[in-house]
């Protein structure tokens, strides 16, 4: 991962925000993305899509439904960059997390069928 690839990747504001929770919590499901961000399946999933294929997510199926996570590949830099931003209490971010905080029936429920 070049710092070029991971600063386009991360200039998306949706990638962005994706990622930022995804690093806080560690794994989230679609449905919990979609819920925090307030933004479309289809457009949280190409965005999805976009940080899988350049290895900064990875994605694990559990029947219907996908979870994603930090990629394990990633380099020591990346990981520090993204806990060193404090953007925790700046907007949209704080909202995000809010959001997430309220979601009903979050997984390990919510994506059952």
């Amino acid at each position: 991962m070049s710092p070029e690839n991971f600063f386009s990747a991360l200039s998306d504001e949706t990638r962005l925000r994706c990622v930022m929770l995804i690093q806080q919590k560690g794994e989230l499901c679609v449905c919990e993305l979609n819920n925090a961000l307030n933004l479309s399946q289809p457009k949280i999933s190409r965005h999805l899509a976009t940080l899988k294929k350049i290895k900064i997510l990875k994605a694990r199926r559990e029947g219907l439904w996908m979870f994603y996570s930090l990629h394990p590949s990633l380099p020591p830099w990346f990981i520090k960059v993204l806990q060193d931003l404090d953007i925790q209490e700046m907007t949209p971010f704080c909202r995000d997390l809010k959001n997430l905080a309220l979601m009903p029936n979050r997984p390990n429920t919510c994506c059952k069928i």
